[in-house]
Formats: C-alpha cells, sequence, structure tokens
C-alpha cells in the first residue's frame, strides 16, 4: 500500500512538471520575403482562427492573414489607400476591424475610415469623417482618435494652438456603425504661456474628459493642472482646478473608470521642483456627482524604495519609472505597472526624467496644430519612446530595467507593491526592450528579455490577483534564432498573444498561447 502511494505520489509531480512545462507555447511565422527592417506593422487581431496584421512596405500597404499554425495563407493589398499617407489607425471588432487614416492632398488634410471585413479586405468605399485646411506640408497627423471600452463610442478629435492665449477643440464623435452623433467645437484659455491640453478619454457614454497642464517651462515639472469634462450630446465644459499645493507632477496618466462611473488622474510627484520622485499622486472626479471625489498623495515607503531601487540609491528609486499601465478594479481600487527606463551616451550624455519630458503626454506643438505622439505604438522602426531626438553622433545606449506593479484600493492606500527584477540594454535602439502584457483573468503576464549568454530569452512573470509573482517556466521552441519584440505585442484572445519578433532582419510573428 505505501508503495502505490508512493508511485501515485510521484506520478503526480510528473503531470504537474508537464503540465506546468507545457502552460506557454510559442508558434512562429515564416519570414517574409516583402518584409525588411523598414517594414511598419500592427497586429489587428483574431478572425474566425486567422490572425491579421497589417505591413507598410515603402508606401505598399497589405494585410497578411495568418492561420492558426501561423502560416501566412493571404496577403491582401490595400491599394485604394493613397501613396502617401500620415499615418494608421486600427480598431477591431468581432467580425471585422476599421482602418483610420489621413493624408494630404494639396491644401486639405482628409481624416479617412474604410471597414475591412474578417480577412482584410475592403467592405464599401472610404469614409471621409472629417478635413482641414492647412498652409503647410504636414508631417505628423492633426487629428487623434480614441475610443471607449465596449468600442460602441468613437472620437475623432484635433487641437488647434495657433493662439497662446486660447486652443481650439473640434471633437467628432461616432457610434460604432461611423455615424455622427455630436460634432462640437469649444474654446480653451490658455492663462500660462506654456500650457498644453493632453490626455484625452471618453467613456462608454461618449462622454470626454482631458486635462490642461503647464509648468515653469517646457521641460520641467507639471505645478498647475485644470480637468475638463464634457457630456456627449452637449457643447457646455465643466472644469475644476486640480490642486497642486507643494506637489509637482510628470508622466501624467488619465483612466476611464466605467463600472464607477469615474476618471481617474494619476501621476508620479515630487515635493520639491525637480525633486525626487516621492510617490504617486492620484485625482478622481465623479461624474455622477459632477464634482471631485479624492486628490491625495499616496507616498511610497521606505521598503518600496528598497526593492525598486535598481542601482539607484533609496532616495532616487523611482526617478527612473514612468507609467505604462493603468488596470481598474471593480471595488474603485486600481493597479499600477511601471517600469524604470533611461539612456547613457558614450559622448558622456546622460539623459534624466527632466530631458524625456518633451516626450511626454504633455509639450509638444509646431504648425499651429497640436502634435501627437504614436502612444505605446505598434510599428516597428518608427516606435514611440521618451528617448527621440537626442541629436547625438555618439552610440546612445537604452537601458529597461524592473518593473513595479502596486495595487491600490478605493482610497488609494496600496494593498500590495511587487517589483520584478529585471535589467536589459542595448545600443542604438530598444526594439528588444521593454515588455508585453497578457491578462488571462486569474493572471497578469509579463512577458520580456533576459540575456543569456550571447541570445535574447524571452520570460513569464504571471501576477496574481494578490500580487504574488511566478516565474513560468522557460517558453517552449525558444530554439529558432527569433529576438522577440515584447513591446509591440497584441493581446487578440483571453489566452494568446501576438509578438512581433526579427529573424535574420526580417519581421515575423510569434503567437503565445497560455494553456
Amino acid at each position: 500500500m505505501k508503495q502505490k502511494l508512493i508511485c501515485f505520489f510521484i506520478f503526480n509531480i510528473i503531470l504537474s512538471i508537464c503540465f506546468n512545462g507545457s502552460a506557454q507555447k510559442v508558434i512562429y511565422s515564416e519570414p517574409d520575403r516583402d518584409d525588411s527592417k523598414g517594414t511598419t506593422f500592427e497586429v489587428i487581431g483574431k478572425y474566425a482562427g486567422n490572425f491579421l496584421v497589417f505591413k507598410n512596405n515603402r508606401d505598399n500597404y497589405s494585410v497578411a492573414v495568418y492561420d492558426a499554425s501561423m502560416k501566412m495563407i493571404e496577403k491582401n493589398k490595400l491599394d485604394f489607400l493613397p501613396d502617401k499617407i500620415l499615418n494608421t489607425e486600427f480598431l477591431a471588432y468581432s467580425d471585422f476591424s476599421y482602418l483610420f487614416y489621413q493624408y494630404q492632398k494639396r491644401s486639405i488634410l482628409y481624416n479617412m475610415a474604410v471597414k475591412l471585413d474578417a480577412r482584410g479586405k475592403k467592405i464599401g468605399e472610404p469614409i471621409q469623417l472629417d478635413t482641414t485646411d492647412i498652409n503647410f506640408l504636414a508631417s505628423n497627423r492633426i487629428y487623434a482618435l480614441i475610443n471607449s471600452d465596449d468600442k460602441q463610442k468613437i472620437l475623432v478629435y484635433k487641437v488647434n494652438n495657433k493662439s497662446d492665449r486660447a486652443h481650439i477643440v473640434t471633437s467628432l464623435l461616432f457610434d460604432k456603425s461611423l455615424t455622427l452623433i455630436k460634432k462640437s467645437t469649444v474654446q480653451i484659455a490658455m492663462p500660462e504661456r506654456n500650457g498644453v491640453l493632453s490626455n484625452f478619454e471618453i467613456d462608454n457614454d461618449g462622454d470626454l474628459f482631458f486635462l490642461r497642464g503647464s509648468g515653469t517651462n517646457q521641460n520641467d515639472n507639471i505645478n498647475k493642472l485644470t480637468m475638463f469634462y464634457k457630456s456627449a450630446i452637449s457643447e457646455n465644459l465643466v472644469f475644476n482646478e486640480i490642486k497642486l499645493t507643494s506637489t509637482y507632477l510628470d508622466d501624467v496618466s488619465v483612466k476611464v473608470d466605467n463600472y464607477n462611473k469615474r476618471f481617474l488622474v494619476t501621476s508620479f510627484f515630487s515635493k520639491q521642483r525637480r525633486g525626487n520622485v516621492d510617490g504617486l499622486f492620484c485625482y478622481v472626479w465623479d461624474k455622477k456627482r459632477n464634482a471631485e471625489v479624492m486628490a491625495t498623495n499616496a507616498t511610497f515607503s521606505n521598503e518600496l524604495r528598497d526593492e525598486a531601487r535598481g542601482e539607484n540609491n533609496t532616495k532616487m528609486a523611482f526617478n527612473d519609472y514612468f507609467l505604462k499601465n493603468i488596470i481598474y478594479k471593480k471595488d474603485g481600487g486600481f493597479i499600477v505597472v511601471a517600469e524604470a527606463a533611461y539612456t547613457s551616451s558614450r559622448g558622456g550624455n546622460n539623459l534624466n526624467r527632466w530631458d524625456y519630458m518633451g516626450g511626454s503626454s504633455f509639450y509638444g506643438g509646431g504648425n499651429g496644430f497640436y502634435s501627437y505622439g504614436n502612444g505605446w505604438g505598434n510599428s516597428w522602426n518608427n516606435p514611440w519612446n521618451r528617448w527621440g531626438g537626442t541629436g547625438f553622433n555618439n552610440v546612445t545606449r537604452y537601458y529597461a530595467d524592473n518593473i513595479a506593479i502596486i495595487s491600490f484600493d478605493s482610497t488609494a492606500k496600496a494593498d500590495w507593491t511587487n517589483i520584478i527584477a529585471k535589467s536589459q540594454f542595448d545600443d542604438n535602439s530598444d526594439d528588444l526592450l521593454g515588455f508585453g502584457m497578457a491578462n488571462t483573468g486569474e493572471n497578469i503576464h509579463f512577458l520580456f528579455n533576459v540575456q543569456e549568454k550571447r541570445n535574447q530569452i524571452i520570460t513569464d512573470h504571471a501576477v496574481s490577483a494578490d500580487g504574488q509573482v511566478t516565474r513560468n517556466p522557460t517558453l517552449k521552441n525558444l530554439d529558432k534564432g527569433y529576438d522577440f519584440m515584447p513591446k509591440y505585442a497584441k493581446q487578440v484572445s483571453a489566452r494568446q498573444i501576438i509578438v512581433p519578433c526579427m529573424y535574420r532582419n526580417y519581421i515575423c510573428f510569434a503567437k503565445v498561447e497560455f494553456n
């Protein structure tokens, strides 16, 4: 009897190891000979078991269709697009997607949308959403696009900042079928010379929320902040000055809480101008009460600082961290995900967070219209990053280090904290750095590369609802010479994520499954 129990115990251990060892499975696409290092791309989504990827090769636009084994079964050219477009953005639904794009013809900039089917083929003719008459040759988009979490509301907007005293916001709200619900034009006073409007978000009702911020100068803390709220069907703006007494902000983020009908503003804060990061500033606006319900500073503990500091001392522990994600909880609490990132140059030019302010959501402009960044970015060779435009002739080294995950309750008090330790660097490019995220319900998975000998190996760390971190077994099929770019990954189903890869200077795509 004892021998049978021992055999049963050993069998269960083996079964557990086999199950855990196959928890993450990777399937790669083959290199497409039309793709090169200059190819830009965006993972669109999953349709009928296939995966769609948009590609741009020297202004030749197409949608590649990959089957469940990541074999490309079709490539559909988007030959209806103009030769030169300023940007592309996709909004994916269960059985179709929208492609939004902008292009200029003579002095008119066109903001367009077209519906694509589950194979990436055009349905009907492109729809003109709006136009702008401009007297310059645009090099970047003028319109920005945001959508509600349930994708039933779509808002296109532009900001005219020709005047230092007032900026004009034009917004067009559409429903899921791209039927115009409301077009609005509002004028926002800009009392500070370097003030900027930013962090535009809409909720599931189509209500708009955005911020006006300013600092002493352009590359500086934000010491004045105002929120603006406009309902979907109204022209009237509600605004509230956010009190920042002895509080200096940067890296501001806005998150919509559709469940509780609230808007959350978060930012790292310092108690002194250009001082060390002391903690997280939290501001909550409740649209049901039409009022501010919370404005507080959550100071980081010394214990958390010791875990997060990396090569810094304790006081400077969070100076290199930047907000990456805000995840809401139903009880009104939220989880903050931040990553340490910085650069150095062999010429002695080391950048800190104050040099990165030009790449933040605040501070921009040019040609009389607000200059919008590319957000998280899904295009290799044209990614948004904080370090663009350094102008250095020397080799620049990029670093991406620890990930901080902090859970707050509804009063902005920390429930739990954890640090995922990592140390990444690369020269002249940050494509292989950073991390990708996949939320499978019971866990949030963090995928990132680690250096083992001369190879980049992708790893998976899972964080549970109570903050416990588990390093999962090494993903299978990692011996084919593919280098992952997890920062451009996109989750396409409850347990699947598509991660772009490099293979001998070709773009490829890997499907990672969490079983």
